[in-house]
């Protein structure tokens, strides 16, 4: 029988365009991002902190580091989700995002959860 770790999450995430709040004219595209985190290991955990890597088009690359994510520091039991959205702006119709989140388990473990790189870019400009 496959042993299950004590700390594992699932990440998965979904991007859309704010085509209403872009502005292509200006250099300012607005894109939302939703995050699904799943605690599929055995014991509880808890969101502490944030780090992302975000990259744009001409490759700027912008760290993000805080607290939590959009005001929360979620704990997930055993099989427990936790879904947010939130949002980020780019000077260019294509960029990308990556990161982790630094997480402590009930015992006090600590460990990183790195989030896939995933794209953002207006509908139209990927082939």
């Amino acid at each position: 029988m496959e042993e299950i770790p004590d700390y594992t999450l699932e990440i998965q995430i979904a991007t859309r365009f704010l085509d209403e709040e872009s502005e292509p004219e200006s250099d300012r595209y607005v894109f939302a991002y939703t995050i699904r985190i799943r605690n599929l290991g055995r014991c509880p955990a808890q969101l502490l902190r944030r780090h992302w890597i975000i990259t744009d088009g001409n490759g700027k690359v912008d760290e993000v580091r805080g607290e939590g994510v959009v005001g929360q520091q979620p704990r997930l039991e055993p099989g427990e989700q936790f879904e947010y959205t939130s949002g980020a702006v780019l000077e260019t119709a294509v960029g990308s995002m990556q990161g982790s989140y630094d997480m402590v388990g009930d015992d006090g473990t600590r460990f990183d959860a790195p989030i896939p790189p995933f794209t953002l870019s207006m509908p139209h400009t990927l082939h």
